[in-house]
């Protein structure tokens, strides 16, 4: 990624490689410990050093070596959607992207790809650049071509629920000379206002996560793509998750013992 610099002058090599180690060393932790798959949605916790925790605007944290942080009493929370790696790589070189953001958790989080807009969609115009419209009233200008309403309802709203996080996972409150606003509903009509509560209702409908977690484990033992026969093992791995409490070591065993795993074919570990 190479956000503009003039406009995030905070962007340097330092900070880049702090968010890429803040992601690697959350997940590493996170399965050495045997800690809940859960926590990647959303966590108490990450790992900081003092360059990225004075970006973050957490104080306290002196010196480049990276330690665990208790995230739990600031705006931005924890887990990946709170993590500048993700938000940096789910944004555009000088602005953030709703759409981008949303379909990243659709398909990396929630089991649900959107499918590809249909052909001859319009871009979306910038903005002329007086601050006259916030990034999501020219988002909601655009979704009014019936042709590209479809796609944005399902990404549109995740992805309004992290604006008050800069291109490059800066936390703000406004967007130009305009309040962010980081409302949104998901299905159900269940309203959200900004990244703390997103996260809280995804985590109360776990089972979309849970189901696209056990799959891409499944995928990654069998070093193979999924098949259909396959189907119901994934749905027998999620559903056996809660009553080994979400842990990690629940989800690796239920692989393990799975048959596509045992019987896996020659060549299939290549």
């Amino acid at each position: 990624m190479k956000p503009d610099v003039e406009k995030f002058p905070d962007f340097d090599e330092s900070l880049r490689y702090a968010m890429r180690k803040e992601t690697s060393l959350f997940l590493e932790n996170l399965i050495r410990q045997d800690g809940s798959v859960l926590e990647v949605l959303d966590a108490k916790h990450s790992y900081l050093n003092e360059r990225l925790a004075r970006f973050y605007g957490v104080p306290g944290i002196v010196g480049e070596e990276f330690r665990r942080v208790d995230m739990s009493g600031t705006k931005r929370g924890g887990g990946v959607l709170a993590q500048a790696s993700v938000l940096t790589t789910s944004s555009y070189a000088t602005r953030t992207s709703p759409v981008l953001r949303g379909k990243w958790i659709l398909e990396n989080l929630l089991h649900a790809p959107p499918p590809p807009p249909p052909p001859a969609v319009p871009a979306l115009e910038e903005a002329k650049g007086d601050g006259s419209l916030s990034l999501r009233q020219q988002m909601e200008a655009h979704r009014k071509n019936p042709a590209c309403a479809s796609c944005h309802t399902r990404m549109d709203p995740l992805g309004f629920g992290l604006e008050n996080f800069d291109a490059i996972g800066k936390w703000r409150d406004l967007d130009g000379k305009l309040p962010v606003d980081a409302s949104g509903m998901l299905v159900g009509n269940k309203k959200f206002e900004g990244p703390i509560e997103l996260k809280k209702l995804l985590l109360e409908d776990r089972d979309p996560y849970v189901r696209g977690l056990s799959e891409k484990m499944l995928i990654y033992a069998l070093g193979r793509g999924l098949e259909r026969a396959d189907k119901p093992v994934v749905g027998a791995v999620a559903a056996a998750l809660p009553a080994g409490q979400y842990r990690f070591s629940a989800l690796i065993y239920e692989i393990v013992k799975s048959l596509p795993f045992q019987m896996r074919r020659a060549g299939d570990m290549s």
